[in-house]
């Protein structure tokens, strides 16, 4: 969850998550020392005079262009390993479908014969005491820790977005298509996100519920909410 005059990221609960910040940590020092050495240089020449050794000099313009292709390569490779894995489909323990409808999710659970249910965000005049604002819902979506799991993700009349950053999670809903991605949570706990897509008048009123729960209390869980 995220606090107020919050710069970082939130806590990373997914090992995505954890990849992405980082990455994000790994491309701010390269910039940083791009930024350091660009003013250094910016500093020194107007300093000091130009000579002729400073305006053509064949070794210094060999260096700032393979500089900027060994800086590029820094970037890269960690990225394109981190777009693989987030790409990385491997025996999924449980498949879950969302469903984004105007304005509101549905899941299902495939794995189970029936269970299913809707998401609506619960209204601040019937939130109960403790909870937050504009993010609480009715049903959550309950997941079993340190399990793989395989998201599918849909919707019904316009573009939505799955959403939830502290997972690393963030899939399109498109009418008609089935996108997919998968995540494992990394310890137990409640995981808030939104529609990330604007999908229409009430767009920020559709929020996304994560629970987190040990596989002993998923598994009551769900037999409770098939049976019922």
């Amino acid at each position: 969850m995220a606090n107020p005059s919050q710069f970082g990221f939130q806590d990373a609960s997914s090992p995505i998550m954890e990849e992405l910040v980082e990455f994000h940590d790994h491309a701010l020092m390269v910039a940083l020392a791009i930024c350091s050495l660009v003013l250094y240089l910016l500093t020194l020449m107007l300093m000091e005079k130009l000579s002729s050794n400073t305006v053509d000099a064949q070794e210094v313009e060999l260096i700032w262009t393979i500089l900027p292709a060994i800086v590029l390569i820094l970037l890269a490779l960690p990225s394109l390993q981190i777009l693989y894995m987030m790409d990385e489909i491997d025996e999924p323990d449980l498949t879950l479908k969302a469903i984004g409808h105007q304005w509101y999710w549905s899941y299902e659970y495939t794995d189970f014969k029936d269970l299913s249910f809707d998401s609506y965000m619960i209204p601040t005049t019937d939130l109960p005491a403790g909870h937050f604002r504009l993010l609480e819902v009715d049903n959550r979506v309950v997941i079993p820790m340190e399990s793989p799991i395989r998201m599918i993700v849909t919707a019904a009349d316009v573009l939505h977005s799955w959403a939830v950053p502290t997972l690393g999670v963030k899939t399109d809903a498109i009418p008609g298509r089935l996108n997919q991605t998968s995540f494992i949570t990394t310890r137990p706990g409640i995981f808030y996100g939104q529609c990330s897509e604007i999908c229409g008048a009430n767009h920020s009123y559709m929020p996304i519920v994560v629970e987190s729960t040990p596989l002993p209390q998923f598994e009551s869980w769900s037999s409770i909410l098939s049976s019922s």
